[in-house]
């Protein structure tokens, strides 16, 4: 699994009705919002399973890129009570090494992806971590106020 994972002072996703035919005048839906804390953008891979999940999940309510009292990036989710909104992204597995069209033959297909992005979503729950997630195979626009920025690509193959 990889996720990009960017420190927020908020973001929210919306779904849009149409993908294909939404203008840019179509506010969507909203599908939910967060206060300070992180988006994630995941994405699953074919060679993924639960552990990956499990292990990710993990390592992210740990992971210190919060300032503590001195400014130093010493808290985590858990320290500070932060929220995550959990976007689904496929395209974090694109191949663009073959010309100007990605391929996304490493990502794994939806029947594989989506429990397991909500497996991850659960395992974050489960450690004490608020989480809002976008919906899965929906056209989303999302909002984020990156705040510093902040922003680290984490991959579960490497640990």
């Amino acid at each position: 699994m990889r996720a990009l994972v960017q420190r927020v002072r908020r973001a929210e996703v919306r779904v849009l009705a149409r993908p294909s035919g939404s203008g840019p005048d179509d506010p969507g839906e909203v599908a939910g919002q967060i206060g300070r804390g992180m988006v994630v953008l995941l994405g699953v891979g074919l060679a993924d399973g639960s552990e990956d999940a499990r292990a990710l999940a993990g390592r992210l309510a740990h992971l210190r890129i919060f300032g503590d009292e001195t400014g130093r990036l010493n808290r985590s989710l858990l320290d500070t009570g932060g929220e995550v909104l959990s976007v689904s992204q496929f395209t974090l597995y694109a191949d663009t090494s073959g010309g100007r069209r990605p391929s996304f033959v490493r990502a794994a297909p939806p029947e594989q992806a989506e429990p397991l992005y909500l497996e991850f979503n659960h395992s974050l729950e489960a450690l004490g971590v608020r989480v809002v997630p976008g919906r899965f195979r929906a056209h989303m626009v999302v909002e984020i106020h990156n705040d510093g920025p902040v922003t680290l690509l984490l991959d579960s193959q490497e640990r």
